[in-house]
């Protein structure tokens, strides 16, 4: 059963009750996992990405499959820096399962994007990072509300008095690295990231 308090004392409570929602399975949305969520509490930066893939639905930790091998990579980190640097979050907190066409996984509804909302804001106001790095088009428009993640990327955005950088998806799924424009583009992004991560 669900449950969602008006306010959070701490981000371990919050995260007590992230871990047994079922808001989507409820209303009807056909999952394929229990929530996902961030091993650890208490860091600086917020990463923002769409929702788990099926390696995380199964491990129930963010960013374990390839696209999060391939962020790690990209940001310069292994796996212990990473989430210690990185509190992992998600537009929706469940693996949502395979997309119909079969190439990648199904984004989730606007309705479950809606229902998860509630745990974004929660854990924003707990943690007031210094830092939000959003992750694929998603997140950026959940997030910001801006709808072109290519004219974005590797921008300096402010939301409740944090930095918001944007970079792209990681998945293999994208075929956004294929232009030279954008890896340059990406590589911009990343020093961006490192350059906030270093006034943290």
């Amino acid at each position: 059963m669900s449950t969602r308090r008006s306010t959070y004392r701490s981000i371990l409570s919050l995260q007590r009750d992230t871990a047994r929602c079922r808001e989507c399975a409820e209303a009807g949305y056909p999952l394929e996992s229990p929530p996902v969520r961030a091993p650890l509490a208490g860091q600086r930066a917020y990463l923002f990405g769409q929702a788990p893939g099926a390696v995380e639905g199964s491990e129930r930790l963010p960013w374990r499959g390839r696209a999060g091998q391939t962020l790690r990579r990209w940001l310069d980190l292994d796996e212990e820096e990473f989430y210690a640097t990185f509190y992992c979050a998600s537009v929706t907190r469940c693996y949502p399962g395979r997309a119909p066409s079969g190439r990648g996984d199904r984004t989730p509804s606007p309705r479950e994007q809606e229902l998860c909302e509630f745990w974004r804001d929660r854990e924003l106001e707990l943690l007031r990072p210094g830092l939000i790095v959003t992750v694929g088009g998603l997140a950026l428009r959940r997030l910001l509300g801006l709808r072109r993640l290519t004219a974005c990327v590797g921008e300096r955005y402010e939301r409740d008095g944090a930095a918001v950088v944007p970079l792209p998806h990681p998945s293999g799924a994208s075929g956004w690295l294929n232009e030279p424009a954008n890896r340059e583009q990406l590589a911009a992004a990343l020093a961006r990231v490192h350059a906030e991560l270093a006034l943290l």
